[in-house]
């Protein structure tokens, strides 16, 4: 190499990395500022097109101001009835209310419970307090405690919304830690290696910081939404797909060091013509999988399609940009202690895998036989996942004040008090559309809604409102069969033109929608990864063999989460979105792994044939694509210190089928079937002819 061009070859990577560098001072605080721009107002997740989404805006013209309720429930100390002056008492507390920070109007009078045992009222408080919403709920605290003889419970969704922004409040800083200590401890322990890991983390945090900040921009212009949880899934995808990434290139780079004696930049080179393939195309499924969430009719799934996507993007960007620029100026540094060496056979000394694809190699039928009747036993309990929703009493993994407050209201008011069904009518039929509603099966009440001091019904636009409360709690099957039936009568009245909306009709569309999206959005991720590997493998067969049996993994998984979601979390249901965002993670992913070893085995087979090329790709990779799958489970493991079920249930079904792709579908199935069907696997290409 000349003088010139070796000085080229030193320069840009050291350029590559003060870029880096700059990015990561520059723009690494943003990781911890998306808090800023992101909005956990569950309403504003509902389904474009569903019914109770109208019936939310039609609510507007009957606001005289937007105002966030907090129920406030009074029962007696150690139970029983409660003195009839109590109320008196609650009501002056109620009152004192009046014009305090962040309250709006004036407090309801307290009401007392059909069985005299409790005391309800409403606090109605401003809707955009943010961060000063804990504090304002301590003020009403302290005023309603005040009460002597009875105990005080904060409900509804002021209440809901401060815990959820307790759960919320550890994203930045803790999951973070836990991600990022968690990969740290795995990378040393598996590579014995004191450098390379921590170069690993810096590529992660800098792709983080890059994808944070890319993302800020765009919320705070409107372009994404972000919430706590596509915040948190955000941190945990960037880390082990950038993770996953590096993993690739740095286990190559390994070899060609030690094949080429230490030359630095002809390994890297090498290295990356033999690894950018592989990475991209396994990018590419995860980041198109993610954006054909745009498909889905749930705000919340188009929120996290492209942040997720910018997110791949960003971590592949580092993974073939920041990372070779530092393995070549370190070389063989980077792995001290180890230092890479070059085997007989051009392979890398792994003992464990060499014995594995020994196993495939002699009795293939036997070990695909084998997995796929562990995998089918599994996917047997699949279909009994209930995905209808996670009761309110579910929705933290914690005890949280505002779950045990509705539990109280629930004890002696009717099951929908304080959420009501709201129904939208034609004013000219509003007394027939709040009779038909009245007499529903499972409505306790049907009221016209009227302006404050006044008797008559607030017509706006020609519309009424009508709050109905069901006699079952707002989030059970029951009052969702009550809304059905609601529908049904209310559609059914002449001239009422009538919409059935409020929380128990938006879990219920939620939930339809949710199916919808699922039966719409899985046959489009499975065509794009069908695609891709048709591209990356210049294969048929393969790939539509290689995107069964992740589909069997997702299958399987589903069906041990059934199992353990039950039988050892406790959990009666999972939400509507959980088998969705569960499969394109976890499909999308665990392809990943079949890319880097059946790239790998494409690779070997040119120059071997498909027996000895799969036995050789099989060897060369299968440690560290075993490391990566570990790191991936491990990283998506942290969502689970978020104490809210969507992303604890979330969190084990990726951590675990990443796991079951990795140890049984990667090492054993995929491998065997391929060894079985031999070099016709690869038909229609002209490796089928190749010996």
């Amino acid at each position: 190499m000349s003088t010139p061009a070796r000085w080229a070859s030193r320069l840009l990577p050291l350029l590559v990395l003060v870029v880096w560098l700059a990015i990561g001072g520059g723009l690494g605080p943003y990781a911890g500022k998306l808090g800023e721009v992101a909005t956990n107002d569950q309403a504003a997740f509902l389904p474009r097109s569903a019914e109770s989404t109208q019936v939310l805006k039609a609510q507007e013209a009957f606001r005289q101001e937007e105002t966030l309720p907090a129920l406030v429930v009074w029962t007696a100390d150690g139970g029983g009835r409660l003195d009839p002056a109590v109320r008196e008492d609650a009501s002056r507390a109620l009152a004192s209310l009046k014009g305090a920070e962040g309250v709006v109007g004036a407090p309801s009078p307290a009401f007392p419970s059909e069985d005299g045992e409790a005391l309800r009222g409403i606090v109605q408080l401003r809707p955009d307090l943010g961060e000063e919403l804990p504090a304002v709920l301590d003020r009403v605290e302290a005023a309603v405690s005040a009460v002597p003889g009875t105990e005080t419970w904060l409900a509804g969704p002021a209440a809901t919304q401060a815990d959820l922004g307790d759960a919320f409040s550890g994203i930045d800083g803790l999951l973070l830690v836990v991600a990022l200590v968690t990969v740290l401890v795995i990378l040393l322990l598996v590579y014995r290696s004191v450098l390379l890991p921590l170069l690993i983390i810096f590529g992660a945090v800098f792709a983080l910081g890059l994808a944070c900040a890319v993302v800020y921009v765009l919320a705070d212009h409107d372009v994404v939404r972000v919430d706590g949880q596509v915040q948190g899934i955000l941190s945990i995808l960037v880390i082990g797909a950038a993770t996953d990434y590096a993993l690739l290139l740095a286990a190559r780079y390994r070899e060609e060091l030690g094949a080429r004696d230490g030359d630095r930049v002809p390994a890297m080179r090498a290295a990356l013509r033999q690894s950018f393939g592989p990475i991209v195309a396994s990018a590419a499924t995860v980041a198109l999988a993610l954006l054909a969430l745009l498909f889905s009719d749930l705000t919340n799934n188009r929120a996290l399609g492209p942040v997720g996507a910018i997110g791949i993007v960003c971590a592949v960007l580092s993974s073939v940009t920041f990372l070779p620029a530092v393995l070549v100026l370190l070389g063989r540094t980077a792995y001290w202690p180890a230092r890479p060496k070059a085997t007989a056979d051009g392979e890398a000394a792994h003992p464990v895998w060499r014995k594995v694809a020994g196993l495939v190699d002699r009795t293939p039928r036997k070990v695909w036989a084998g997995s796929l009747a562990a995998l089918v036993a599994c996917a047997a309990f699949s279909f009994s996942l209930d995905s209808k929703g996670v009761p309110f009493d579910e929705i933290f993994v914690k005890d949280a004040p505002s779950v045990t407050a509705q539990e109280r209201l629930g004890e002696h008011f009717p099951g929908g008090a304080g959420t009501p069904a709201v129904v939208i009518a034609d004013a000219g039929a509003a007394e027939k559309a709040r009779a038909a509603a009245a007499a529903v099966g499972g409505v306790d009440s049907a009221t016209l809604f009227a302006a404050p001091g006044s008797d008559r019904p607030l017509v706006a636009d020609g519309r009424v409102r009508i709050d109905v409360t069901l006699a079952d709690a707002a989030d059970s099957d029951a009052a969702q069969d009550t809304v059905v039936a609601l529908r049904d009568a209310l559609h059914a009245v002449p001239g009422a033109d009538a919409l059935v909306g409020g929380t128990t009709a938006q879990k219920y569309d939620t939930q339809v929608t949710a199916e919808r999206d699922r039966k719409l959005i899985v046959p489009v991720v499975l065509a794009i990864i069908l695609v891709i590997l048709v591209g990356l493998l210049r294969s048929l067969l393969l790939p539509v063999l290689l995107v069964a049996t992740v589909a069997l993994n997702f299958l399987a998984t589903l069906g041990v989460s059934a199992l353990v979601f039950e039988n050892l979390l406790g959990f009666t249901g999972t939400d509507s979105a959980v088998p969705l965002y569960g499969f394109v993670f976890l499909v999308a992913l665990g392809v990943d792994y079949n890319i880097f070893l059946m790239s790998r085995v494409r690779e070997e087979t040119e120059l071997h044939g498909t027996r000895e090329g799969l036995r050789r790709g099989l060897v060369a990779t299968g440690g560290v694509i075993t490391s990566a799958g570990v790191v991936l489970a491990a990283t998506f493991a942290a969502l689970g210190v978020i104490p809210l079920a969507f992303l604890v249930q979330i969190a084990f079904i990726v951590a675990f089928g990443v796991l079951l792709d990795t140890l049984v579908v990667r090492s054993l199935l995929v491998p065997a079937l391929v060894r079985d069907i031999g070099p016709a696997v690869w038909w229609p290409g002209a490796l089928r002819h190749r010996p």
